[in-house]
């Protein structure tokens, strides 16, 4: 460990498990670095990072702030009350607080405490996951002192001067998974004898994949392959039932042991989001991404195609995969050369040091 001054860290965002883990992530290689470094997390409240962060060992205040709905909701009309009003508790929390720095991962919650910090001239950081910045971090650019980013090309965007290409920082602790598969199997009641298929569909959940799943279990069946399935809050009580009628898999709302996922798993069907890519490639098993079509610029898509242009994973499109998913999963399992391929392929795409070097540069800049 080198030896850096005691520094008061404010580590602000969420609401998705994209911008939480890469959060917690930073923060662990922070401690790694300076092990009485004091940090504190700001997030929103009723989202995933209240109950994340916690549980990572974290203390976090939730600000009562919103994104902007799509849809006609009478929420829209008390959003300019709730950003008034966190951007007040933001001012608080940086007053009592007193950090060093503020780094924003993305999320409605890092913009109040971002702009409060920079008001204030007080150093910040901002961490874009995805090859498409998401509009808090659009709104910050001009505000921000450092920039991190996965992605090259990334100065369509942001300021040149700004950007620092990292990566986008993974959870060493759930892709640490060598030589823990028998363990794996053996803590999810697994059958050693059987494929397994692991499914992602993100923290919120993925309809589309769900419903391919669902919709395939007695193909899963019949061709005696064994799930360990992943809905999301939103699919958990559709799913909940099938667990119960199929003895060949397990559904859970959320993954806490996700290294137990990954090393019982033969392959993954996930979603694309940036942070899902990052983790595939350091667990480098043979993978089938199935992009939401429900983000900006499509962005999901591109990170995807990026994979499939480097022969490391399968495409399946989302409007195909209630028709498609079953079979794909089916050849795939079977297919021990495309496996070697495709593993081979996505190794040379990880990065582990992300999170090292985001802290490195979030240490210098105080």
């Amino acid at each position: 460990m080198h030896q850096y001054k005691k520094i008061k860290i404010i580590i602000s965002g969420g609401g998705t498990g994209g911008h939480v883990f890469p959060a917690i992530a930073i923060a662990n290689a922070l401690h790694e670095k300076i092990a009485d470094a004091e940090i504190l997390f700001v997030g929103a409240k009723g989202k995933l990072e209240m109950e994340k962060v916690p549980a990572a060992g974290y203390k976090i205040i939730g600000l009562n702030i919103q994104g902007f709905r799509r849809k006609l909701s009478f929420k829209n009309f008390l959003l300019p009350f709730k950003i008034i009003m966190s951007y007040f508790k933001a001012r608080k929390i940086i007053n009592d607080f007193k950090p060093d720095i503020v780094v924003g991962v993305g999320g409605y919650a890092s913009w109040p405490i971002l702009s409060v910090a920079s008001s204030k001239k007080i150093p910040t950081v901002i961490q874009e996951q995805n090859s498409f910045p998401g509009l808090v971090n659009r709104l910050l650019r001009k505000k921000v002192n450092i920039i991190c980013v996965a992605y090259d090309g990334m100065d369509k965007y942001f300021p040149k001067s700004k950007l620092y290409l990292t990566g986008n920082p993974v959870r060493q602790e759930v892709t640490n998974i060598q030589g823990k598969k028998e363990a794996a199997l053996a803590y999810l009641k697994l059958n050693p004898e059987l494929k397994t298929v692991l499914i992602i569909g993100g923290s919120l959940g993925a309809r589309t994949i769900n419903e391919s799943i669902a919709a395939h279990m007695d193909f899963f069946k019949e061709n005696n392959i064994q799930l360990i399935w992943q809905t999301g809050r939103s699919f958990i009580n559709e799913a909940a039932p099938l667990s119960k009628k199929y003895d060949n898999i397990k559904v859970f709302q959320f993954i806490n042991e996700m290294d137990m996922a990954y090393a019982a798993a033969d392959i993954i069907v996930s979603r694309a989001g940036a942070i899902a890519i990052s983790e595939l490639c350091a667990v480098k098993k043979p993978s089938i991404l199935i992009p939401s079509p429900n983000v900006a610029e499509n962005h999901q898509y591109k990170n995807a195609e990026a994979l499939v242009n480097y022969n490391a994973a399968i495409l399946v499109k989302d409007n195909e995969a209630i028709t498609k998913l079953g079979k794909v999963v089916f050849d795939l399992l079977g297919d021990a050369f495309m496996q070697e391929k495709l593993i081979k392929n996505i190794s040379k795409l990880e990065r582990l040091d992300a999170a090292d070097v985001i802290a490195e540069l979030i240490i210098k800049s105080c």
